[in-house]
């Protein structure tokens, strides 16, 4: 039998709809502003999928930080090995990992963000092979199942012959939330894996012909952006240059708004974007695919919820990448947080890549 450790951070990702680039020091800001938890709804749906299987015994930590999850699925085949008191933190994070390493769990399942990883990679290093269900705002690093149901899949797979090295990446949050991206390996840690079910590292391309076909795409929407239109323009260098094309200075890491090439809203919020949206007859959505990852939702993008993208119509979604870093992405993903929606993106999209050049992408499906 399979024993399997279980960390939930309950705040992880609140930052994310509210226009935070994390969640990490900013809980009380993140409320503020009106934020809810979603790492429990992401939660609940891996382990729903798992509740029923003999073949797993989940050891756990008290209240939100798993103890809830599992009575929620009816979960038979559990105990509480860690309790919490008070407000989870990092700490609780840490010292949870500690109990299942010395109570020898084959796996650590977490539900968090790049932040979660660190903090327990950070006792267990490659002792334990870690796998994360995604409910951050960023999830850079490679130790994330592609979704939540996907993350069900991986851990009855989780034997020693399905395991592969992936990196955790250390982002320097300050540097983030002011448009920087800085990274670096935090640690390899051994993690399950099934190829396309489980994501890779971020990467970021800076080649000087990297940056040509960026000017190319974005010289060719400058071409067809339409008048008296509201572009809702999502995160990267990519989306940056198409702004920069029209005059626009843009967030580079955040999501921003403009109509006719003037700036109507910078670095917005989902309650900002929702309300953008409603005043306005014709709306459009830019997005670019996260660098060898390939989400074009759910990862750094969480304003754009799948409200949004069903207030403005997925026929007025545009997605845009350099033909290089299309090579890389052996397919493209969706993890919007609404499972239906995900599915209406179908098996394929049209990315503009260059100067009217375009390409069919395969997406992949969580049932695929």
């Amino acid at each position: 039998m399979k024993r399997i450790g279980l960390i939930v951070n309950p705040v992880a990702g609140m930052g994310g709809s509210v226009g935070l680039k994390g969640t990490d020091g900013n809980v009380e800001e993140a409320r503020r502003r009106g934020a809810v938890p979603r790492a429990m709804d992401r939660a609940l749906i891996t382990l729903e999928l798992l509740s029923q299987d003999t073949g797993l015994h989940i050891i756990s930590c008290s209240g939100t930080m798993g103890e809830d999850i599992l009575r929620k699925t009816g979960c038979k085949d559990f105990e509480i090995l860690y309790t919490v008191s008070g407000e989870s933190s990092a700490r609780d994070t840490q010292a949870a990992a500690r109990r299942f390493r010395e109570a020898g769990v084959d796996l650590i399942l977490f539900c968090g963000g790049d932040g979660t990883a660190r903090d327990i990679f950070a006792v267990t290093g490659r002792d334990i092979p870690l796998l994360g269900i995604p409910a951050g705002v960023k999830m850079y690093s490679a130790v994330f199942a592609v979704d939540p149901s996907i993350a069900a899949e991986l851990v009855r797979k989780s034997g020693t012959n399905h395991l592969r090295d992936s990196e955790i990446l250390d982002v320097d949050e300050e540097a983030y939330r002011a448009g920087i991206l800085k990274t670096r390996i935090f640690g390899i840690a051994r993690t399950p894996f099934i190829a396309g079910k489980i994501q890779v590292a971020k990467q970021v391309y800076e080649e000087p012909d990297e940056e040509r076909a960026k000017q190319e795409i974005a010289r060719f929407m400058q071409e067809v952006m339409l008048p008296d239109t509201l572009y809702i323009l999502g995160a990267g260098t990519t989306t940056e240059a198409i702004a920069h094309r029209l005059g626009v200075q843009k967030t580079l890491l955040g999501v921003d708004a403009m109509k006719d090439s003037v700036l109507v809203a910078a670095d917005m919020d989902e309650k900002t974007l929702l309300n953008l949206a409603a005043r306005e007859k014709e709306i459009r959505i830019i997005l670019s695919p996260i660098g060898a990852q390939g989400f074009i939702l759910g990862r750094g993008n969480q304003q754009i919820s799948a409200r949004v993208v069903r207030l403005v119509g997925l026929k007025n979604l545009i997605v845009v990448a350099t033909s290089h870093k299309l090579a890389e992405i052996p397919a493209l993903y969706v993890d919007s947080g609404d499972s239906s929606l995900d599915t209406e993106f179908g098996p394929a999209i049209q990315v503009i890549c260059g100067y009217r050049m375009a390409q069919r992408k395969k997406i992949q499906q969580s049932s695929e």
